[in-house]
């Protein structure tokens, strides 16, 4: 069954375009993806992300099993702010990687890719460990832009802050503000029942925010280097070839630990970001060559903000080398890129 938000009607009356993006009916668009990408680059634009994974864990043994689950340290998660980090497999493969809130009452929010929500709940699952998954009762929005933390502090009641959780409020009624995002700009994520976040919607837009669809979205996290689960991360890629080493605390154990203590010093693939600064655009899958290493794409888009194709993927073995990488049968030298593509 595919699912909607709850906000699905108020899309449609926007315009919306709709695309099926794990199992939920979500807006790919609404004027263009161009303009909505410029929105949230020059000013501030509007997401409803609810199709994304949500869910609070308590419990006497709940930071237990997440510290044994994920490969950051929730333990070192100071009250009211947030944490990047994934759950691996054994041979370190990455699961999933999200976001982790921790509340000042000490209380915890993971919040998963949607299409593996289900997945994480059940690993994270255990003795002394209380799931209440928050998706059927909520609505997620992101509010992203330079404009951003101004509106959200108009309209919430709280200066977002990077990396920060806080409680806000609509209409008398509480939210949950947390200073993340995933367009490489500033702003936050609210979290809020669909009666509240209705009207809250409303007053996002009738305050300027551009309505945004998933299509934006994605272009906007390519400019920005953030990869994206299902494509630049999977179950067979481990945190180190991905240049994901900083969510990694060795200090404690976790699931996957020794297969990352086995790669250390001897990465068999590592992931590389170019630009082809022409308009020929790399996509998804195509070839990439650099001396004797071989590899290929794994995002790759124009991007409105350099007028240019960028794109990332995999080399193995790890080169430093000149990259080319193959666009309709041709091979195209191109720029390699320290992301973010866009600063």
């Amino acid at each position: 069954m595919t699912l909607q938000s709850p906000l699905h009607d108020a899309h449609e009356a926007l315009g919306a375009r709709f695309t099926d993006f794990g199992g939920w009916m979500m807006p790919v668009q609404y004027e263009s993806v161009l303009a909505e990408h410029a929105a949230v680059r020059e000013a501030v634009g509007v997401f409803d992300v609810s199709h994304l994974g949500r869910a609070s864990v308590s419990g006497p043994n709940a930071e237990a099993r997440l510290r044994h689950r994920f490969c950051n340290d929730v333990a070192a998660l100071q009250p009211g702010r947030t944490q990047y980090t994934m759950i691996l497999n054994d041979r370190g493969g990455i699961l999933d990687d999200l976001m982790i809130w921790r509340w000042d009452d000490g209380g915890l929010w993971i919040m998963p890719n949607g299409g593996n929500h289900d997945r994480v709940l059940s690993e994270v699952a255990g003795d002394g460990v209380d799931i209440e998954d928050l998706r059927p009762s909520t609505v997620c929005l992101a509010v992203q832009g330079p404009d951003a933390p101004a509106m959200i502090e108009e309209i919430f009641g709280v200066a977002v802050r990077r990396g920060r959780v806080e409680r806000g409020s609509f209409r008398g009624s509480e939210v949950a503000v947390g200073g993340t995002g995933y367009t490489g700009e500033r702003g936050g994520e609210i979290v809020g029942p669909p009666q509240v976040m209705g009207p809250a919607l409303e007053a996002i837009l009738d305050a300027g925010a551009t309505p945004c669809g998933l299509g934006a979205r994605d272009t906007l996290r390519l400019e920005a280097g953030l990869p994206l689960w299902g494509q630049d991360l999977t179950e067979e890629v481990t945190p180190l070839e991905a240049g994901l080493g900083f969510a990694v605390a060795w200090e404690h154990d976790f699931v996957g630990k020794v297969a990352l203590e086995d790669q250390k010093g001897s990465l068999p693939r590592s992931l590389v970001a170019f630009a082809t600064d022409t308009r020929q655009i790399p996509r998804h899958d195509n070839r990439l060559r650099s001396g004797d290493s071989n590899g290929w794409v794994t995002s790759g888009n124009f991007s409105p903000t350099l007028g240019c194709g960028i794109g990332m993927g995999y080399l193995e073995p790890p080169s430093d080398g000149p990259i080319e990488v193959e666009i309709r049968g041709s091979w195209i030298p191109v720029r390699r890129v320290d992301p973010p593509f866009h600063k």
